[in-house]
């Protein structure tokens, strides 16, 4: 009989290390956790033409496998690596996450209670296609105190391979445990530990829809992640075209894999004899696949129909779908049927209208005047992103590093006891709050 490539035993050796690490870790300074990720932008920076090496070799061997947008993410350049190194910098820079003081109460005399951040303890994250994911998550797991345990795709490999030394080294250099971030090498692996939660304290899945299913539907450790981004531009009549046209434009050409790229596209019916002819006046030279409904191909007979499949479509490609919606209510009642939760947008010079839509949208973005593209912990100055959250519960939106965090309740007292509390002669409680600078 063939031996488990990975038994449970090797697998479970790998998360007591990692338990045993983020013990570690979560005692670190800030000065020693900021030293980590200074070396690491080093390491990136010097093994620069060996990271891109490694990944042209999966692009290479992935290149009649993948689709286009997969690749797209695959394929690693001096930009991405740059901005990889500029990622990285801007997670050192944050303020230190950990041990801050959230409250400080004082329950009666000399019986103070504070309570603090903390890390999660263990992460296990698995993504698809994107190597740069690697370096973003372990450098936010380093900065707030965890540890991680990654699943990269098959198809990254010798990426993924590259980057895990490079952030290895630095671990080692720092005197930090190189057990602080591993890989996992696959999908067995990955499968025993989520059988683990006391091992594991939080699995964040970036993926397609079904791999983000599968995980939930596996697991009893909790789950943070999102499965699709059907991401939409409503252009209200009172919308200005120019700003409209190049809102469209940025939000699906500007990256169009990208889980925040738009998918649809909702004109009130009063603007699109105005906005239709120029939106595709700019877009299908550009080689955009725009798919209409009846109302649209009533202005633009050129256009391909559209489908009731393209309303619940991420294409991740360049393909936009346009719907004539006859008022804004029709386009809240739109977005409520096929949105995924991930981020929405308005475009419009009607205050009112823009001030309904933030209120009524229920995503993790809703948007006034600006591309979908923004949702992102970079651009919101997190430093980068362990991924998006499309759930209500602990962490929404792009999770950086808040969302890696827990917090303690510390009571120090002087022999206080609860029996002193209670009963007809109880002593009452001060509950006064105290200044969180101590």
């Amino acid at each position: 009989m063939t031996a488990e490539p990975h038994p449970p035993l090797q697998v479970q050796a790998v998360a007591q290390a990692a338990r045993e690490a983020s013990r570690r870790l979560a005692t670190t300074t800030s000065e020693q956790r900021v030293s980590v990720l200074d070396r690491l932008a080093r390491q990136l920076e010097r093994q620069g033409p060996a990271i891109l090496a490694a990944n042209a070799e999966d692009v290479a061997l992935a290149s009649e496998a993948l689709e286009a947008s997969a690749l797209q993410r695959l394929k690693l350049d001096g930009p991405k690596l740059a901005a990889m190194v500029q990622g990285v910098r801007a997670v050192a820079a944050l303020p230190d996450p950990l041990h801050r003081v959230q409250l400080r109460r004082e329950l009666d005399e000399g019986l103070e209670l504070t309570r603090v951040a903390c890390p999660l303890g263990v992460l296990c994250v698995i993504f698809e296609s994107r190597p740069d994911a690697l370096v973003q998550i372990s450098a936010l797991a380093l900065k707030s105190g965890n540890a991680v345990l990654l699943k990269g795709g098959s198809e990254a490999h010798r990426s993924n391979g590259a980057l895990l030394d490079c952030i290895q080294t630095a671990l080692r250099e720092a005197g930090l445990p190189e057990t602080s971030v591993q890989g996992l090498p696959d999908r067995a692996a990955v499968a025993a530990l989520l059988q683990r939660p006391d091992l594991v304290d939080l699995v964040i899945p970036r993926g397609s829809n079904a791999m983000v299913q599968s995980i939930q539907a596996a697991t009893r450790i909790p789950v943070l992640g999102h499965s699709e981004g059907i991401c939409h531009l409503f252009l209200d009549v009172a919308a200005d075209t120019v700003m409209a046209v190049a809102l469209v434009r940025d939000a699906k050409l500007q990256y169009p894999s990208a889980c925040n790229a738009v998918e649809t596209v909702l004109i009130h019916r009063g603007a699109a004899a105005r906005l239709l002819p120029a939106l595709v006046a700019d877009l299908a030279p550009r080689g955009v696949e725009l798919r209409g409904c009846r109302a649209c191909l009533a202005l633009v007979p050129a256009l391909l129909e559209a489908t009731e499949a393209d309303w619940d479509t991420e294409y991740g490609t360049p393909i936009l779908a346009l719907k004539v919606v006859a008022d804004l209510d029709e386009a809240l009642a739109h977005i409520r049927a096929h949105g995924s939760g991930h981020t929405e947008a308005i475009v419009t010079e009607d205050q009112a209208a823009a001030e309904r839509f933030l209120a009524e949208v229920d995503a993790a973005g809703v948007f006034h005047n600006a591309s979908t593209r923004f949702a992102d912990g970079f651009r919101y100055g997190f430093g980068a992103e362990v991924g998006i959250s499309t759930g209500r519960i602990h962490a929404r939106g792009p999770v950086g590093i808040e969302g890696l965090l827990s917090y303690r309740y510390l009571l120090k007292g002087h022999g206080h006891r609860v029996e002193d509390y209670s009963g007809p002669a109880a002593r009452p409680f001060r509950h006064a709050d105290l200044p969180l600078d101590i």
